[in-house]
């Protein structure tokens, strides 16, 4: 369990002395050159808490420089209770409640938030599977119900996926999951992603969807449930635990969440696959997956700019 009153939840020196065990395990070095004999603490009463200098290259840094964190005036307890409250939370936690329990602006917790998600982004991913192991693969939409008028008839319900964002989602079982957002979805961009995330000695499970059709041929098996013919499982053969993730995607974003901008949904998809991936059933509880998070600070920025139009991810 999760002791919230933690001094690194409430004091900023002991959250900065958790940052930088977490960033630094095996010492300080210096986030310019590297060095790490000639790095000494500044503790004169002019310097501000938790500033290092480098005598090699001569340069003051501290343990936000260089990270996601860097530049913000936002105390950084607050920062590592944020950043617990969202690894710990299954279905995410709105802005405005992190506004709320941090003693924040709205907007600031807003922009905490995608730093929060740029830090859980994985920059080096290996692919799913191997030799012996199973891949599920399906696609979801996620956006508002779509209304047309109809003359004399009035409103209707637009059936369908159109107006909708398209999401795709590669879950190996028992392993991680890899989620996309497509501008379209055709078997040339399936193929794209899967040729990048997906071992081809893996055993490819998908529903009977056309594209995935040719895509499963280079795969090492190829099984499909019949969801046309309300075919959901053949034994070991369905998708499942997949199904499974979305489910969890969509309860977070229709209830916590409730609106996304398209040009922010592949970082909320970058959340919800993280916690996934450092989920207890791989032996990661809510406190090593929140030091996870944190050490993804380290060499990425995130300005606000960057933030409010949308980055590639």
């Amino acid at each position: 369990m999760t002791d919230l009153t933690n001094p690194i939840y409430n004091d900023p020196d002991a959250a900065r002395a958790h940052l930088e065990a977490i960033r630094w395990p095996n010492g300080v070095s210096c986030v310019h050159c590297g060095d790490y004999e000639g790095v000494h603490k500044l503790e004169g009463k002019s310097h501000r808490p938790g500033l290092w200098y480098c005598r090699s290259c001569r340069k003051q840094f501290s343990v936000t420089v260089g990270t996601v964190f860097e530049r913000s005036h936002v105390a950084l307890h607050k920062w590592v209770l944020a950043t617990h409250l969202l690894s710990a939370s299954k279905k995410g936690v709105s802005a405005h409640q992190l506004h709320r329990m941090l003693g924040v602006t709205y907007k600031t917790a807003w922009f905490m938030a995608h730093r929060i998600r740029e830090a859980m982004k994985d920059e080096t991913p290996g692919p799913l599977g191997g030799e012996g192991k199973v891949i599920e693969i399906d696609e979801t939409y996620i956006g508002p119900k779509t209304y047309r008028l109809r003359g004399g008839k009035g409103w209707e319900l637009v059936k369908g996926h159109s107006g909708k964002r398209k999401v795709l989602t590669l879950v190996e079982r028992g392993g991680k999951a890899r989620s996309v957002k497509l501008d379209k979805l055709n078997t040339r961009t399936i193929w794209e992603i899967v040729a990048r995330t997906a071992d081809r000695k893996s055993t490819l499970m998908s529903d009977d969807a056309s594209w995935y059709k040719n895509v499963g041929d280079s795969f090492a098996r190829h099984q499909i449930v019949n969801h046309t013919k309300r075919e959901y499982a053949r034994g070991p053969v369905s998708t499942n635990t997949i199904e499974g993730y979305f489910s969890i995607f969509k309860r977070g974003m229709r209830g916590i969440y409730q609106h996304c901008g398209e040009q922010h949904l592949q970082r909320y998809l970058t959340e919800f696959d993280f916690r996934y991936n450092h989920r207890i059933a791989l032996g990661v509880n809510d406190a090593a997956r929140a030091d996870a998070a944190l050490k993804g600070i380290e060499g990425k920025r995130l300005t606000y700019r960057r933030t409010r139009f949308g980055s590639d991810f």
